[in-house]
Parts: C-alpha cells; sequence; structure tokens
C-alpha cells in the first residue's frame, strides 16, 4: 500500500507539474502575468513568491493550477495589469496558452520514450514459433516449435508483429514461409484460416490465423539519437490513436464503462508497476500523460478543451462568448466531470469489494 500511494504522488506530481508548466511558460512568453503556479488544490502548504507568481505546494495533491493576470473575463484589473492580462491578449495566443498544458504531457511521454530508448534500445518480440497447435494449417504444413520465420512471400519478417499482420491481411491466401530450422532454410506452403476473435476493445473480429504462438523470445536493438526519437514519436502516436478510438468506443458503448478507472486504479497500477522496476514505472508514467493529455482536449467545459472550444467560437465572431453562455457551459461541464467522477470511483470500489 506504501509503495502504491507513493509512486501515485511521485507519477502524478510528474504528470501535473508538466501540464502546469506548459501553460506557465507560454503564458510567460506571451507577457500574461502568472499569480500562482500550484502543484496540487487547497490550502496552500509551503512554496515561494517570486516577482508577482506564488510558486506553491497545495494539500490535494490530485491537481494542479496556473491562475494567470486577467484569467477571468469579468475581472476588475489596475491600468497597469492591462498589459499582463489574459484576456486582453489576441486570442490565438489564448488558444496556444491552453492548449500548451495538454501538449506538453504529449512531449513529456515523448521524451521519457526517448530517454528509454536511448538507454534500453528498443525491444524486439523475435519471429520464433514457440508451439503448434494440432490440426491446425501451421500443423499440417509440418511447423515446428523452434522454427524461425525469415521471410513471408520473400518478404522479410523482422519481427513477430510484422509476420503476424502479414498472415492476418492475408485473407486466407496462400503464403511461402521461409523458415529456418537448425540452421538449415526450408520453403513451407500455408493457407491461413479464418477465426473468431475478441480485440482488445472486445468486439468480435475475424482475423486469418495458423495456429501457432509465440516463443516471446526477445532481443534489445540499440537505436541512435535520429532512430531513438522517431520511435518515441510513433510510439506516442500510437498510444494516442488508441486512446482516442477506446474515447469513441466508450461514447458509442461499444466498450463498456467499467474499463474506466480513477485514483485508486492508478494508484494501484503504479504501485504494481513499481514493484516491477523503475522502467515499467517509467512506461506507465508515458502512457497517463498521452491520456491526461487525450482528456484535456476533450471539449467539455473547465477543461481545457472547453475553453479551445470558446475560443474558437471568439476566432470566428470575432467577440468573446457571453458570460451568461460560458457559466452555463462551466455548470454542465462540471456536472459532467461529477458524474464522471462518482463513475470511476465506483469502478474502483468494486474492484476491490466485488
Amino acid at each position: 500500500m506504501t509503495t502504491s500511494i507513493f509512486a501515485f504522488i511521485i507519477v502524478l506530481g510528474v504528470l501535473v507539474f508538466f501540464h502546469e508548466l506548459g501553460h506557465f511558460l507560454v503564458a510567460r512568453f506571451f507577457g500574461v502575468g502568472v499569480r500562482t503556479f500550484s502543484l496540487g488544490f487547497g490550502p496552500r502548504m509551503f512554496g515561494r513568491k517570486i516577482g508577482i507568481t506564488d510558486y506553491r505546494v497545495s494539500a490535494i495533491p490530485l491537481g494542479g493550477f496556473v491562475r494567470m493576470v486577467g484569467e477571468d473575463p469579468d475581472a476588475k484589473l489596475e491600468p497597469e495589469e492591462i498589459p499582463l492580462s489574459f484576456t486582453h491578449k489576441h486570442v490565438l495566443k489564448k488558444i496556444m496558452i491552453v492548449a500548451a498544458g495538454p501538449l506538453f504531457n504529449l512531449l513529456l511521454a515523448v521524451l521519457i520514450f526517448y530517454a528509454v530508448f536511448q538507454v534500453s534500445g528498443l525491444f524486439i518480440r523475435q519471429p520464433f514459433v514457440g508451439s503448434v497447435e494440432p490440426n491446425t494449417p501451421a500443423y499440417e504444413a509440418g511447423l515446428q516449435p523452434g522454427d524461425q520465420v525469415r521471410a513471408i512471400n520473400n518478404q522479410p519478417t523482422e519481427n513477430w508483429e510484422e509476420m503476424a499482420a502479414i498472415i492476418s491481411e492475408s485473407q486466407g491466401d496462400q503464403l511461402l514461409f521461409t523458415i529456418n530450422r537448425n540452421d538449415e532454410n526450408l520453403r513451407i506452403t500455408i493457407t491461413p484460416k479464418p477465426m473468431e476473435d475478441k480485440n482488445i476493445f472486445g468486439e468480435t473480429v475475424t482475423r486469418y490465423v495458423i495456429g501457432i504462438t509465440s516463443s516471446n523470445e526477445v532481443v534489445s536493438k540499440r537505436l541512435n539519437p535520429v532512430e531513438a526519437f522517431y520511435e518515441s514519436i510513433v510510439q506516442t502516436y500510437r498510444i494516442t490513436e488508441l486512446t482516442i478510438v477506446s474515447i469513441v468506443k466508450l461514447i458509442q458503448g461499444t466498450l463498456s464503462t467499467k474499463t474506466l478507472g480513477g485514483p485508486i486504479m492508478i494508484a494501484e497500477l503504479a504501485g504494481q508497476q513499481a514493484r516491477e522496476g523503475a522502467l515499467n514505472l517509467v512506461f506507465f508514467t508515458a502512457l497517463l500523460s498521452i491520456n491526461l493529455a487525450i482528456l484535456n482536449f476533450l471539449p467539455i467545459p473547465v477543461l481545457d478543451g472547453g475553453h479551445l472550444v470558446f475560443f474558437s467560437i471568439e476566432l470566428v465572431r470575432g467577440k468573446p462568448v457571453s458570460t451568461r453562455v460560458r457559466e452555463i457551459a462551466q455548470q454542465a461541464g462540471i456536472f459532467i466531470l461529477l458524474m464522471l467522477m462518482i463513475l470511476v470511483f465506483y469502478n474502483d470500489i468494486s474492484r476491490i469489494f466485488f
């Protein structure tokens, strides 16, 4: 339990710091004054005031905030504060300041993956056969455990994922496998068969298989800085895409809301990853950072995405959204977030007691 709580605070602290740092740096770049930079909500625990900015750590470690000069359009400002006011900046600058938070979370994920790839290299699952299921195309063709799939239809297969993709996309067409067995190259013809399966979203899909499992033999490929940066971008993109698809399927009802988790689930997972090693915890932090970025881009008032919607309307109309409309939208946004919080806490508690 202690490990979970400690890991949760560290991970969340890093994510919140980077998110708020994005808002802070871009605000200062555009000359907006920042009154408060806080890690956490609630009462101020400790900190230091430099210039007009109070850098603080607050009592509730479940988020953070940056409070800017003139952030409230209806706030009364002194004449000398006008040049520092967020509200008085061009709408494009306001959009960039708001978007900087979630974008910095994506940047954090890229930096984490880059560091890991530089230190540990890229882990690649080799295309070695672990087992062959009876009465399957692979079994009937004579494929054996320990065989290495060098190529399919003369297309080299450098890892298990590439090999599986070729088989899955074959549409049942006959495939020519180049196999290495005991340092001898063999050529075997196999015709994949269709099979109904569940994808990661629980949907029934038809995919083509030959009836083999992986040996899970993994090698680490060393990457130069350029390769590591490219792979970090690819990894961040793939997880971002998967996260967006998951949210869409939640809205459509395809993916159960029971899969959602809150602070308790995050703390448990953080503790598990911490116990399994620093590398696992670091990867988990990158995954959460991407999820936090996508969550904040959702067009829900009170989230960054909701503010971006208002500023986009302002950009088109040439004038801000009325105070009344903003107030109603903020109330609706708070209601939505409260319902979401109740749901994820219910899911967390259900996992523990049921």
